[in-house]
């Protein structure tokens, strides 16, 4: 982790890891522990606001309306209708669009964002609901995966007819839909392509290597992430001016890389020894 981590984030993070390594991690929870990095404003009261507003929603559904369409119209009624939660393309120019109590809050964020208040307030009230990483567009679940019922949050809750999937997909890549792309998302998985929706938005923006920088280290506490994270990592701490802490990560990533390529280890000894000789 950083050098210069304050006791808050610290605590966080030790939280966010412990709740990663949990038997069955809590989405919400890991959700919000993010969103506390994000903002220091979101406190341990302002957490369990959240969890309390959530299963108060869940308490406004109909008792066990059906099979998964009516759980998923259900859904569409209340959030969607009723409720006003959706997307909008400027979303994805904001970072709250990725923080659990600010999409709660305006009711409006990322499709995954809004998956997770779907997923979150129909397990509450006992729905079969997942999360459906589809490239590009995440979206809910409903049902058995033989008998599927999936619908998009960011549309309101728009129960998606036979072809919507294909089309989302193409739309997002321009390649066809792949059976193996509806499979359920586990809570993990949720939560680094969150993390990696902040380093999105962190990239184009320069000044913010702060968010960049905790969106990097929180993945990494994932008990699965890709490996180059740590790259990712060393050249951030080069950026921002930690360059004694940086060397040392880029000199341990190259040890590792080294094994299987030693060009490319070569190149990152390179950027070591060069962040070194700007101490001089």
């Amino acid at each position: 982790m950083s050098p210069h981590l304050s006791p808050r984030s610290t605590e966080l993070r030790r939280r966010f890891a412990e709740e990663a390594r949990a038997e069955r991690p809590d989405l919400a929870r890991l959700c919000l522990l993010l969103a506390a990095e994000a903002d220091g404003s979101l406190d341990e009261a302002g957490m369990d606001a959240v969890e309390i507003e959530l299963d108060e929603l869940a308490g406004r559904l109909p008792f066990r309306p059906g099979g998964p369409r009516a759980w998923a119209t259900a859904l569409a009624e209340l959030l969607g209708a009723q409720l006003g939660f959706h997307g909008v393309p400027g979303d994805y120019q904001r970072l709250e669009s990725s923080l659990l109590h600010e999409v709660v809050r305006r009711r409006r964020g990322l499709p995954i964002l809004l998956s997770v208040v779907w997923m979150e307030v129909a397990r509450r009230a006992g729905a079969p609901v997942y999360g459906v990483a589809l490239p590009g567009h995440f979206v809910v679940g409903f049902g058995p995966t033989e008998h599927q019922v999936l619908a998009d949050p960011f549309d309101g809750g728009r129960v998606l007819a036979g072809s919507d999937a294909e089309l989302l997909v193409a739309g997002a890549t321009g390649a066809p839909l792949d059976p193996s792309m509806l499979r359920p998302a586990d809570p993990l998985e949720v939560v680094l392509r969150i993390l990696n929706n902040v380093r999105a938005w962190a990239a184009t923006r320069p000044e913010r290597s702060d968010v960049s920088l905790w969106a990097v280290e929180l993945s990494l506490l994932l008990p699965s992430h890709p490996a180059r994270l740590r790259y990712e990592r060393a050249q951030l701490l080069v950026r921002r001016g930690e360059f004694v802490v940086g060397a040392a990560e880029l000199e341990a990533y190259a040890e590792v890389v080294g094994a299987v390529d030693a060009a490319a280890a070569e190149l990152v000894l390179g950027q070591a020894r060069a962040a070194r000789a700007m101490l001089n």
